[in-house]
């Protein structure tokens, strides 16, 4: 292990790492903000508007991301519309994510009884505050689990964005193999950088989920 070679580039993989979470975090909150939307469309089964959002959720739950980012990257270009690497990323990740987060978040407004939506209707609760007292509490605490499990996944599918030449950690760990060919300690360091990005957000999340189960939240 030549730890002067590690040295050396740690500040290289820090910087890479902090695009990576940056990059990662915004199509993360947008594909949550995505999913919260589709869910309520299809909870409330708006008209058209439920069928749209079907078939966004099939195309983007069987298309895999490398595929979005080529169509966003290479293809829109042929259409007149140049988007950075940047940017095909944040709505890349947004486009994947947000079928994900919908059915997490579809999945959780279920947990909630009709008898307890039909007992808020009786207490002459509306709509807004229905959702707002009831519904929406119990199926943040059912959404957690399962919207972590996404969290970490589109923090980890960061790592095709190499693909659109966005230099994240995989493209700094490519670009230094093809370089250095210190196999080893490149991949040791993209193992550590990955583990420092994904290890917080678990516990996090892990931490949060015991809280909600004491009824402390």
């Amino acid at each position: 292990m030549d730890w002067s070679f590690i040295a050396e580039y740690t500040p290289l993989f820090a910087e890479s790492a902090l695009l990576t979470i940056i990059i990662g975090g915004i199509g993360t909150l947008l594909s949550m903000l995505t999913g919260l939307v589709c869910a309520l469309i299809k909870y409330f089964r708006i008209p058209v508007l439920k069928h749209i959002v079907t078939a966004y959720t099939e195309l983007s739950r069987n298309t895999p991301l490398i595929v979005q980012l080529f169509f966003l990257y290479f293809g829109l270009p042929k259409a007149g519309i140049v988007l950075s690497s940047e940017a095909c990323g944040i709505i890349g990740l947004t486009f994947l994510g947000g079928s994900y987060m919908a059915e997490s978040f579809y999945a959780a407004l279920g947990t909630v009884l009709k008898g307890q939506i039909d007992s808020a209707d009786s207490l002459a609760l509306n709509r807004v505050q229905t959702m707002r007292y009831v519904v929406f509490p119990q199926a943040a605490r059912a959404a957690v689990s399962p919207i972590c499990a996404n969290v970490i996944f589109l923090l980890k599918e960061t790592s095709v964005f190499s693909a659109v030449s966005l230099a994240d950690l995989m493209y700094t760990a490519k670009d230094l193999i093809g370089m250095y060919y210190n196999t080893t300690e490149i991949l040791s360091m993209l193992v550590v950088s990955y583990l420092l990005i994904l290890l917080p957000v678990s516990g996090i999340f892990s931490l949060l989920e015991r809280r909600i189960n004491r009824g402390r939240i």
